[in-house]
């Protein structure tokens, strides 16, 4: 099936073109000279990362040397575990069928469709997958992001989709395979908004599929930090998954504040890993930005993630690794993935340990805290409760455009350089536009945009309750800057970009918080004066 693409296009990202390493390492394979472990989900120090959306090309629009290869370029050494491939975006679309979007690599523009769908014809990357899983890792499709109509009416109508999954991309034959004869290891659940009521049913049927087949299947998910994740939290309860890679960015529990025992709470996930999970042996990741640039907050040095991941490994058993958003940025982050693969490998030695480490790296990294700085194992005696609120985000996927000019803007909290005027041939690159009001709020996960298609991703947050208290008082709002908004209150939960007033001043909440004093130690709130 022919393939457009645009001319402005560096020849090393066109998707057809098969890279001689690629030809050579399947001559290898082929002759039997390619030996690779297999992975092992109940391993302390796997590396997770996602591949599919090119978010260094939403942030590099210039630095096209350096945007999202094709999947197998990841895959030539051990540092990776396993790929979720991102996205599955559109769940029932042209004909019923479900849609992908790799961004730069395969998309309904440039790569073609099946006829009757809007699904892509990928089956070009079939080589690159099997070379990956060759290598000992496992490739999964991760569903969701943030345009994903990820909904279901009816157990009948998740139950079919078990089946349309099964049989496009895992263990089950069709004239509809996106990626040809290769078959995935598994799914992972990236939901952004809809409705999660009957994702059991469609897991359950994955899971029904699989018990039957040669293979293992890994089922995964991707919740936000809080606990419990808004969309995802009644789903974890409800199946078994295998790993859940935990979003510990873009939230105020994010990596940036890993030493506030109000903020970090990894022990509630290993808490619910061992008390409430379906699943008793699930692993949980520390998932993290791959680069200043590929997230809106919780970005730290490799030697400084390093030190966290140690530090929970040594203090929680449920410990599975780290994951990062993306492979993209990793690479040109002075491979971040195999500076982290390769501490959490040095620091296991058969045995876990917190001891602290030093990186090495081959240039300089930006931190947002100590590179050694520890916490006390105590912290797993902190306890929380949380609830869910109906904060907005995502992981994005990407939708394509045709638009020759196109200006967006973003009220996020995305790196700075998102914010663009692209005028471009034949395309556009837009970095999300998100409009923050009183009531919700949109932080910005992961964009990625391509030369030929447009990619945009943000993550929902999700609202946590502490068990905190307080017995301030908020005095009634005043006039001027302050008319018409309402008194911070205890019991209200609030998400960033909310005012409010307190003590004769405005005040506008950074992230998410529930019963946050503005001024208090938590430093939720930015103070702009007095009304």
């Amino acid at each position: 099936m022919g393939r457009t693409r645009s001319p402005s296009w560096p020849s090393v990202l066109k998707p057809d073109m098969s890279p001689l390493w690629l030809a050579s390492a399947l001559s290898a394979l082929s002759l039997g000279a390619l030996q690779a472990a297999a992975y092992d989900n109940s391993r302390s120090d796997n590396l997770a990362v996602y591949w599919g959306q090119n978010s260094y090309g939403a942030t590099h629009l210039s630095d096209s040397a350096n945007w999202q290869k094709s999947i197998g370029y990841y895959c030539q050494d051990d540092s990776i575990d396993a790929i979720p491939i991102a996205f599955l975006n559109v769940f029932q679309g042209t004909g019923g069928y479900p849609s992908i979007n790799l961004a730069n690599i395969c998309n309904t523009d440039d790569s073609g469709v099946f006829p009757g769908t809007s699904m892509p014809n990928c089956t070009f990357l079939a080589s690159d997958i099997e070379y990956c899983q060759s290598r000992g890792k496992i490739v999964t499709i991760s569903l969701g992001g943030a345009t994903g109509a990820a909904s279901f009416s009816s157990a009948t109508q998740a139950t079919a989709f078990g089946d349309t999954i099964w049989n496009m991309f895992l263990g089950g034959t069709g004239s509809i395979r996106p990626f040809g004869g290769a078959v995935l290891d598994g799914i992972d659940l990236d939901i952004e908004g809809g409705n999660t009521v009957y994702f059991d049913s469609f897991i359950n049927r994955i899971r029904q599929l699989a018990s039957g087949a040669g293979k293992q299947y890994y089922v995964t998910a991707a919740p936000q930090c809080p606990y419990p994740d808004a969309y995802l939290g009644t789903v974890l309860n409800a199946v078994g998954f295998d790993a859940v890679y935990v979003q510990f960015y873009n939230n105020w529990c994010g990596l940036q504040n890993y030493d506030n025992i109000w903020a970090w709470d990894f022990s509630s996930w290993d808490t619910w890993a061992k008390t409430v999970a379906v699943n008793p042996n699930v692993k949980i990741y520390i998932g993290a930005p791959a680069s200043s640039t590929a997230a809106g907050s919780g970005y730290v040095d490799s030697t400084t993630l390093v030190n966290i991941a140690l530090e929970q490994r040594g203090n929680y058993s449920s410990f599975g690794g780290v994951m990062l958003w993306d492979a993209s940025q990793a690479y040109a982050n002075n491979r971040y993935d195999a500076q982290i693969k390769n501490a959490l490998r040095i620091g296991s030695g058969g045995t876990t340990t917190s001891n602290p480490v030093t990186v090495p790296t081959t240039g300089a990294t930006s931190s947002t805290r100590s590179s050694t700085s520890t916490r006390a194992s105590t912290t797993s005696s902190t306890t929380t409760s949380r609830s869910s609120s109906t904060i907005t985000s995502a992981r994005t996927s990407s939708t394509t455009t045709r638009a020759s000019s196109t200006t967006k803007t973003s009220t996020t909290t995305k790196p700075a350089t998102t914010s663009k005027t692209s005028t471009t041939t034949k395309a556009t690159t837009t970095t999300k536009a998100t409009t923050t009001t009183r009531a919700t709020t949109t932080t910005t996960r992961r964009s990625t945009t391509t030369a030929r298609s447009t990619s945009t991703s943000s993550r929902r947050t999700t609202a946590t309750t502490s068990t905190r208290t307080s017995t301030s008082t908020a005095p009634a709002s005043t006039g001027g800057a302050c008319s018409g908004i309402s008194a911070w209150g205890s019991s209200t939960t609030y998400v960033g970009g909310n005012q409010v007033t307190y003590n004769g001043h405005l005040w506008t909440a950074k992230w998410w918080s529930y019963n946050d004093v503005p001024g208090g130690p938590a430093g939720v709130w930015t103070d702009n004066g007095a009304c």
